[in-house]
């Protein structure tokens, strides 16, 4: 493996094919679910895709069950209790959906089991998202007491609809592999035995392809994404305003404390 991923810490690389990387999130002791330094390794690792004159095309999944859980507890903590940490989580989050929008690299996401957060944001914003049939994808911001920031207002609705946006975004519904598909959340849905040999042979295609004209089309076609930024910015700047009140502090704690929420009523919103 080239120097450029030695430095990684959450993610592990491997080259399944000619010309393919593939980028897994590796901390299957806790599901996947990303601290400090996988959100900004997550987010960090496009620009180093993107440069990188010996990738075509890239693989991200995730280690044992999961596709990715979330951030860690600790993670979100850090980012009710410390200004510094929120306005650094905002930047990376802003960046992660942006650099893998800019990376000129196609990237295929393979889903199975849990994905959510950070993860999440990988997983459908990449070119082509293939799911297990069992993967639960699931935005959990309201659920954490946040808006639904990170990807979800730039990509869910172009993707499902509006409606369907609403109903999965405002309620925090889980979505299954299979109903994923359904709806255009992802492009493929097949059985988990199938998932990684199905991510590899269209990555493959696509390393083999015309670059120029692979790259290309995914940039012309990621204007519509681009479009969306003035609503993508709002959304993720609403969802660090509400880790300063009251409600992400409940929703963490009934979390750690497998119980359902109690929030307060709203105050001028």
């Amino acid at each position: 493996m080239t120097d450029r991923y030695a430095a990684y810490t959450r993610l592990a690389f491997d080259r399944p094919a000619d010309r393919v990387l593939r980028i897994t999130i590796n901390r299957p002791e806790k599901l996947n679910a990303l601290d400090s330094i996988g959100h900004a390794e997550l987010t960090d690792v496009w620009r180093d895709v993107d440069r990188d004159p010996d990738i075509n095309a890239v693989i991200l999944c995730g280690a044992g069950r999961a596709f990715s859980a979330g951030g860690d507890f600790t993670m979100i903590e850090e980012i009710i209790s410390d200004y510094e940490v929120r306005c650094r989580t905002w930047r990376e989050a802003r960046d992660l959906v942006y650099n893998i929008i800019n990376c000129s690299k196609p990237i295929v996401s393979a889903i199975q089991g849990p994905a959510v957060g950070a993860g999440l944001v990988a997983a459908l914003l990449a070119d082509i998202s293939v799911a297990a049939k069992t993967a639960k994808i699931v935005d959990g911001h309201t659920r954490l007491g946040v808006a639904a920031g990170d990807h979800a207002v730039i990509l869910w609705p172009l993707l499902c609809g509006m409606a369907k946006a609403k109903y999965h975004l405002l309620l925090c519904e889980p979505v299954s592999g299979e109903r994923a598909e359904e709806l255009g959340l992802v492009s493929l849905c097949v059985d988990e035995s199938e998932l990684q040999a199905k991510a590899l042979e269209v990555a493959v295609k696509l390393a083999s392809g015309s670059q120029s004209a692979i790259r290309w089309t995914k940039y012309a076609l990621n204007n519509w994404l681009r479009m969306m930024g003035p609503a993508f910015d709002a959304s993720t700047a609403l969802e660090m305003l509400g880790f300063t009140g009251p409600d992400a502090v409940e929703g963490l704690a009934s979390h750690r404390e497998k119980r359902k929420p109690v929030f307060g009523p709203a105050s001028q919103v």
